[in-house]
């Protein structure tokens, strides 16, 4: 879980190393190959994505943009299908690259505009990281490629996930008993209460209206709304407050 320049220069890596493993699931692709995870893309509009969100997030550090930066590039993922898959991978990596450099030079408490309350180039570390893990699942899926995270990225990742869902901007699911728990197990655990002024989020556990339990990479790829195998996630208890909840909480990517 994020903590001071240690994680800051791992998800520096993470950047790094998620990229070029989202790369090598690409071996025997086209950019013409579609991806069922994000529906009316193919692996062309996923790599410009992945691309013009790095380069974006690098404008802003290199910059120490103070408000919004337009994201046009990260939008517009047009192209031709019949692209050099090669070509756009060298332009994911380029990308990666450049935007870990950025980073780390400007380091972990340099100010700039963040997309949640932060204000700092260590929110786009951690962002970025886990954006290119996620997009990641999405090229494992368009390519029948097994994906797993490491037990540290994925309880991360989570861990973002819980905070970003109880953000001012969040929808109020605000009530009695709207309690959650979510496991990932060794530790991994967070407690979410809605039934407060203000939305809350502890790591820890809890009884709650509803426990959701799960492997730290199942779970990730439940929240962003990825499929995961059938019976690897277990919902005890109000699911549909948990469903309710997953679907606000992902207000953000919107």
């Amino acid at each position: 879980m994020a903590s001071g320049t240690a994680d800051f220069e791992r998800h520096c890596d993470q950047i790094l190393s998620q990229t070029d493993l989202l790369l090598s699931h690409l071996a025997r692709a086209t950019t013409a190959d579609p991806v069922p995870t994000c529906p009316g893309w193919n692996l062309g509009n996923l790599l410009r994505h992945l691309a013009g969100t790095h380069s974006w997030a690098t404008e802003i550090v290199t910059s120490r943009a103070p408000g919004p930066v337009p994201d046009d590039r990260v939008d517009d993922v047009s192209g031709p299908d019949d692209e050099d898959l090669s070509v756009l991978a060298a332009r994911c990596a380029a990308a990666a690259g450049r935007l870990a450099a950025a980073l780390r030079e400007a380091g972990p408490d340099a100010a700039v505009w963040t997309a949640a309350p932060d204000g700092t180039a260590a929110f786009w570390a951690r962002r970025m990281a886990h954006e290119t893990a996620v997009h990641r699942a999405d090229a494992a899926f368009a390519t029948g490629t097994r994906y797993e995270l490491d037990a540290w990225a994925g309880t991360d990742a989570l861990d973002e996930w819980v905070g970003f869902s109880t953000s001012p901007e969040a929808p109020s699911l605000r009530g009695p008993r709207r309690t959650l728990h979510i496991s990932a197990g060794e530790g991994a655990e967070w407690f979410v209460d809605l039934t407060g002024p203000s939305p809350r989020w502890r790591r820890g556990g809890g009884d709650a209206a509803v426990g959701v339990r799960g492997a730290a990479t199942d779970l990730l790829l439940l929240m962003y709304g990825r499929p995961v195998p059938e019976g690897s996630v277990e919902v005890r208890g109000d699911g549909e407050l948990f469903a309710r909840w997953r679907d606000g909480a992902a207000f953000w990517l919107e």
